[in-house]
């Protein structure tokens, strides 16, 4: 590894702490997460410089340690180009090829992609903050032949009242039997006279999750389904309403 590489790798490390939101970048992906197919040998992301100066791009991918340093982190992906220049209006290709590596065969699996964007250094005499700005997405290995289709999978979510192990309040409890993460922007507890927010988040395959309530015991018994938001392959939403079944205590 040459010391320009090992340079921003240990610049990264620190700027991990403060990274903003996508919004912020002035390098954009185009889309909101990868779908790397299983039977295809590589994927491509494209990247777009929307700004009016130049910048300095990093890009890697973890396994959902968002604070791992790029140097450490061990996946079966490889990224190219890892580091480049990227001018403003102009756009590059990322290619994600799988290594050969073995993956579960039965079940989709979640990495992130990270695209680092280091702005130019201004020359003048006003006084500059100046942040590196972190972009991460999730990229998804699809296994071919899995039953079902991934559209579908947040309509075999089941649903329950859980109490929470403190005794303090109460989680909804989404289990997801499908092969396929699914992925919600937004997740409430209500009826038509009102909701109770919470939260977004994903469910990985044959997994469960807890996505906790605050609110009042009354407040909570009262509502009888989930409504929520599930994204789909484009980033698009979808709506949906399923039965929540009774506490668990």
């Amino acid at each position: 590894m040459n010391n320009g590489i090992r340079t921003l790798m240990m610049f990264t490390s620190v700027a991990l702490a403060m990274f903003a939101s996508q919004a912020d970048a002035s390098v954009v992906i185009a889309g909101t997460r990868v779908i790397f197919p299983g039977q295809d040998k590589e994927a491509t992301v494209q990247l777009n410089n929307a700004g009016q100066l130049p910048a300095l791009v990093q890009a890697w991918l973890d396994d959902g340690d968002a604070a791992a340093s790029p140097e450490t982190i061990n996946v079966p992906f490889t990224l190219t180009p890892a580091m480049f220049r990227l001018d403003p209006g102009n756009g590059q290709a990322l290619r994600l090829l799988h290594t050969g590596a073995a993956l579960p065969s039965d079940r989709e699996s979640l990495y992130w992609l990270n695209v680092l964007e280091v702005p130019p250094k201004v020359n003048d005499d006003a006084n500059r903050l100046q942040l590196a700005v972190r972009t991460r997405i999730k990229v998804m290995y699809r296994p071919a032949g899995l039953p079902g289709k991934a559209a579908d999978a947040h309509a075999a979510v089941r649903w329950e009242l859980r109490r929470q192990e403190d005794g303090t309040g109460y989680a909804l409890k989404a289990s997801n039997p499908t092969p396929y993460y699914v992925n919600y922007g937004s997740i409430s507890l209500g009826t038509g006279n009102g909701t109770l927010d919470a939260g977004g988040g994903h469910v990985a395959p044959g997994s469960s999750k807890l996505f906790p309530l605050a609110a009042s015991d009354a407040a909570v018994l009262a509502r009888t389904e989930v409504q929520y938001s599930a994204i789909n392959d484009w980033g698009s939403a979808s709506q949906g309403v399923q039965p929540v079944s009774a506490p668990t205590r």
